[in-house]
């Protein structure tokens, strides 16, 4: 994929970001950069190759499913200036 001069600014614009010419140059060869290193790594053959989930071989400790906080939400809600049925009640913001 080739990019240019003129896409480095456009991309900038639409990113709200003000670049000068110089900026523009220097983005210009970082992107030249990482798309060569895209296409380095897409022209790999990858064929037979399985997936992996993580990049070393990761064992979680498994440990029961249990509760081991106490239920405080009535004491958190005591401060709060409008609840009902355990829901915190806020006004409408948009109409």
């Amino acid at each position: 994929m080739s990019i240019s001069l003129i896409d480095v600014k456009k991309i900038a614009s639409l990113a709200r970001i003000a670049v000068n010419e110089e900026e523009s140059e220097a983005a210009l060869v970082q992107l030249k950069g990482i798309f060569g290193l895209i296409e380095t790594m897409q022209a790999v053959d990858t064929a037979g190759i399985e997936p992996m989930p993580h990049a070393q071989e990761v064992v979680l400790r498994l440990r029961e499913d249990v509760v081991t906080e106490t239920d405080n939400h009535e004491a958190f809600q005591q401060g709060a200036p409008q609840v009902e049925a355990g829901l915190y009640l806020v006004p409408k913001v948009i109409e």
